[in-house]
């Protein structure tokens, strides 16, 4: 099953505006998603960058959000959500921060739902967050943008 998953702040394949960046506020983008199962139990947001020169870098990781509020709000972690530790070694939003001068990277926004809550402690890796996830997933959307420095 396919969850839609868009952004009022870009549409897929577009730029990543700068105020969610290193070069702006670095605050995290809006989301919203339909088509969520209806015996999902909690949603996860994955957000990473294929196309880091060391391989795949994650830039969020937050999972216990509430399945029926079908949106993430401009910078917001909703009560009871938690955030792992991004590849830049922080708890939360990282944004795009690519090499200046390299071609334009994709940033790839993965919601998951999930069949059950995930057994993870607040700080965990996205690893960690993944592992615990990959026999509970029912469903997932994905989001692609690009950002250029």
């Amino acid at each position: 099953m396919t969850i839609t998953l868009r952004s009022p702040a870009f549409a897929d394949g577009d730029t990543i505006p700068g105020v969610y960046t290193c070069d702006g506020d670095d605050v995290s983008p809006p989301l919203e998603w339909s088509g969520v199962p209806p015996d999902t139990a909690e949603l996860a947001v994955v957000v990473e960058d294929p196309d880091a020169p060391g391989g795949t870098f994650v830039h969020w990781v937050l999972w216990r959000l509430d399945t029926g509020e079908p949106v993430l709000g401009q910078g917001q972690v909703p009560a009871g959500a938690r955030e792992g530790r991004n590849d830049f070694g922080r708890v939360g939003w990282g944004g795009p921060c690519p090499p200046r001068g390299s071609d334009p990277h994709r940033y790839v926004f993965t919601l998951l739902a999930l069949s059950d809550p995930l057994p993870v402690d607040a700080g965990a890796s996205a690893a960690t967050v993944k592992r615990a996830a990959e026999a509970k997933v029912l469903a997932e959307g994905r989001l692609t943008a690009r950002y250029g420095r």
